[in-house]
């Protein structure tokens, strides 16, 4: 049984006919020399304490989020024991046969759920060292011939969502927005899953895991294995992130860098390939309905309003026509 996609061949057959062969033609995507970073750990139990506790402890998050738009979370209410199982059914899953998960009909989900690489990319630095498996929290309950990844799913889906909402409104209330801005517009079938393998490679120091990007929701929510390989981007220079796999990873999207009004950042970040070692990660994407719109409640406005569809209607417009996410961008106000 082959369990990996066929990414040494796509690699290989990619390297010959590509313009560019390495990764090490833009400074901006060497993969060493990266200083090792220990994101801000912030203890949400605090949140449950004294005003004086939770005063820092929010003061804390608004920091990490204004400085890194990355933190950890610990005593977050989410079992260990739960996450572990997660995982445990992930790895199962990605262990299954290649043709059994690239059958459009696996586990019942919407066809390209199951993806892998980037096959149809030019370029080394697009291609992705990579299998994942998308799930709309809306299709979790039509998993088939899967119960124990569908019952651990759902578990998981319903503590997570409580808590993306929880810190989303929290980081939002300084800038004016509402809580029931969340609640109104974020429906819990809105978000989506996605299961990461990262297969060991044997060419690393050559291709990415997943190239640099950044998330287009509100926030997102990480659990990830010990196996380091995510790194982001600060000031111009990549930050290597120590794995915590007793932590959850928050980092903020799009949408919450437009609500703040720029003050917290939507960082671009990206994955190395491992090398002798499989690599697993679960992120919960936080994202409203498509026609929620987005808009700063400050004073002049850094981008223009939107609705989450316009948003990721131009991103898909831009990735056709460039090959690549603009992002923010498009939506800055002339002033």
């Amino acid at each position: 049984m082959e369990i990996d996609p066929p990414l040494c061949e796509t690699f290989d057959k990619l390297v010959r006919t590509s313009p560019i062969k390495t990764l090490d033609h833009d400074q901006n995507l060497l993969i060493d020399k990266v200083d090792e970073f220990e994101l801000p750990v912030i203890d949400l139990s605090h949140l449950n304490l004294g005003p004086q506790e939770k005063e820092k402890c929010v003061e804390d998050m608004v920091d990490a989020a204004t400085k890194w738009g990355f933190f950890q979370i610990v005593n977050h209410g989410i079992p260990q024991e739960m996450l572990e199982t997660v995982k445990d059914e992930e790895k199962k899953v990605f262990h299954q046969d290649f043709a059994k998960k690239a059958d459009e009909k696996f586990l019942n989900l919407s066809a390209n759920s199951y993806r892998w690489g980037n096959p149809a990319t030019t370029l080394v630095s697009r291609f992705l060292w990579h299998e994942s498996l998308h799930v709309s929290v809306s299709e979790i309950s039509k998993i088939k011939g899967n119960d124990g990844l569908r019952f651990s799913l759902e578990e998981f889906t319903d503590t997570v969502a409580k808590l993306a909402e929880r810190i989303s409104v929290i980081l939002s209330a300084s800038f004016g927005v509402e809580s029931s801005f969340f609640q109104e517009n974020c429906p819990t079938g809105c978000s989506y899953l996605r299961l990461n393998r990262y297969p060991p490679c044997p060419v690393s120091s050559k291709v990415y895991g997943f190239i640099p990007h950044t998330d287009s929701g509100i926030l997102t929510i990480v659990y990830q294995d010990g196996v380091g390989g995510l790194q982001l981007m600060k000031d111009g220079r990549w930050f290597s992130v120590k794995p915590n796999p007793t932590a959850l990873i928050v980092n903020v999207g799009d949408l919450l860098e437009a609500l703040s009004n720029g003050v917290y950042r939507s960082i671009r970040h990206r994955v190395l390939a491992p090398g002798g070692v499989e690599r697993l990660s679960l992120a919960y994407f936080y994202c409203p309905s498509f026609d929620a719109v987005i808009q700063s409640c400050s004073e002049p406005p850094k981008y223009k309003k939107f609705s989450f569809g316009e948003y990721m209607l131009q991103i898909g417009k831009d990735v056709r026509a460039t090959g690549d996410k603009v992002g923010l961008s498009r939506f800055l106000n002339v002033l």
